[in-house]
């Protein structure tokens, strides 16, 4: 398959944040030898330390034929659930990069109502470079995304943790509440001692 385009969240079991979703395209008849020995350590983002994402982000940049990021709020998780808002925006990041002609992978979930060939591939990210790049991409975009809301909201370790359920950062929600980046629908013994 010439083209093939990969889809992937970051951010689904945080506490607090926004949920990050990527589409990466590759046109794999176009990619030079180097190109492609460049992406040979691609895998699950969770597999790579912060200074291994941070050197394969720019990597996928240059050798995707298109590459979209998508975000849904915290105030949209809480409204409308998780696993909607989850589908909604990879089905909307694979919409803006897919062609004719492409599959489109998505890793662990089928996108509804969505016209191009797809196929759910389960822990997709470990077998698929194009999954794996968009899983790189989106934890990238929302590692940052949560440093810089570590200065807006000080006190709550975002840079540290990125929203993740850690002992510190419950030990944070519990000294200090919650922030507006904290996803209040969410049933966690983090937000047991607080009256929401």
């Amino acid at each position: 398959m010439r083209l093939v385009a990969g889809a992937d969240e970051a951010g689904r079991g945080c506490l607090a944040g926004p949920l990050v979703a990527a589409a990466v395209l590759f046109d794999y008849a176009s990619l030079t030898t180097r190109e492609m020995r460049s992406l040979s350590a691609l895998n699950d983002s969770k597999q790579h330390d912060h200074a291994a994402r941070e050197e394969l982000y720019p990597r996928v940049l240059a050798c995707a034929r298109r590459v979209v990021v998508v975000s849904r709020s915290v105030r949209s998780i809480d409204g409308r659930g998780l696993h909607v808002m989850n589908l909604e925006a990879l089905r909307d990041a694979l919409n803006s990069v897919a062609r004719p002609g492409a599959l489109c992978l998505i890793d662990g979930f089928a996108v509804p109502e969505f016209s191009f060939e797809q196929r759910a591939i389960v822990n997709g990210d470990a077998t698929s470079a194009a999954i794996a790049a968009a899983s790189i991409v989106a934890k990238v975009t929302r590692d940052r995304f949560m440093c810089r809301a570590d200065e807006r909201h000080p006190g709550w370790q975002f840079a540290t943790h990125v929203g993740y359920s850690t002992p510190e950062h419950r030990a944070a929600i519990a000294r200090q509440g919650v922030s507006p980046l904290h996803r209040l629908s969410f049933q966690s013994s983090a937000y047991e001692q607080l009256a929401l």
